[in-house]
């Protein structure tokens, strides 16, 4: 049985796990979806912001994350037949840094800094992490994004990316819990690069997967929280 003592490194997925990237996303894309005249549910926006985010990041896995939005922008506001011009969309693209981190993840990852070395492998932009990790408050030992790889999560070039770096850092595959609420994104690509894992189940209390695309099969999981405080409390239970 694994115990969270017997990592050294944890790799963080950022958007969705610390940061509320849905919240984000429907308060974003509400100078579309307030004009329409019909009701739309959140989890139908965000279904459709995946669709496109995922196609775009598929077919320009080169493009910064704020360009990537952007034309997701614009993809909605096609598939909602409302009007909408590029100023729009590339006020949309440069939004990531408003969006809120989860309440509970400033607390919970400032008591975990204490105890392993922390990396990011975020699908976003250089300038955008850097609006959200103010809110997330720590110091990172890495900070691994889209941008620096070239690619965008699942693909493989990012844990490519990921077990390189996380090796020039010492830490060995074996002591590193990637740690992050999608699995189409991180769980499944994760287990597939033998990786153990901690799901933060946001979601929990919800059906579908929200603003990530089906993934299918779900991947086993090492641990499982519904928050960055329940696994907190748990490695502080470990070391009393």
């Amino acid at each position: 049985m694994a115990h969270l003592t017997d990592y050294t490194g944890l790799s963080f997925d950022v958007y969705g796990t610390l940061i509320d990237w849905e919240s984000g996303m429907i308060t974003g894309l509400k100078p579309l979806t307030d004009r329409l005249n019909r009701e739309m549910t959140d989890d139908a926006i965000l279904e459709m912001h995946a669709r496109h985010e995922s196609a775009a990041q598929a077919q320009t896995p080169a493009r910064p994350y704020s360009a990537i939005l952007a034309t997701v922008y614009r993809r909605c506001a096609e598939e909602l037949g409302v009007p909408t011009d590029w100023e729009a969309c590339e006020r949309y693209g440069a939004s990531v840094p408003d969006w809120p981190a989860f309440p509970d993840s400033a607390e919970a990852l400032a008591y975990l800094k204490e105890h392993y070395l922390m990396i990011v492998l975020s699908n976003v932009d250089n300038r955008s992490f850097a609006g959200s990790a103010r809110r997330l408050g720590i110091d990172w030992d890495g900070v691994f994004t889209a941008e620096d790889v070239g690619s965008y999560k699942p693909a493989q070039k990012n844990f490519d990316y990921l077990l390189a770096n996380a090796k020039r850092m010492g830490i060995a595959k074996r002591t590193l819990l990637h740690t992050a609420e999608s699995m189409f994104h991180d769980h499944v690509p994760g287990r597939a690069n033998g990786l153990d894992n901690a799901w933060i189940y946001r979601r929990h209390a919800k059906t579908g997967f929200g603003a990530t695309m089906d993934p299918g099969q779900l991947a086993e999981t090492t641990f499982r929280f519904t928050s960055m405080r329940e696994m907190a409390e748990a490695h502080e239970r470990e070391t009393r």
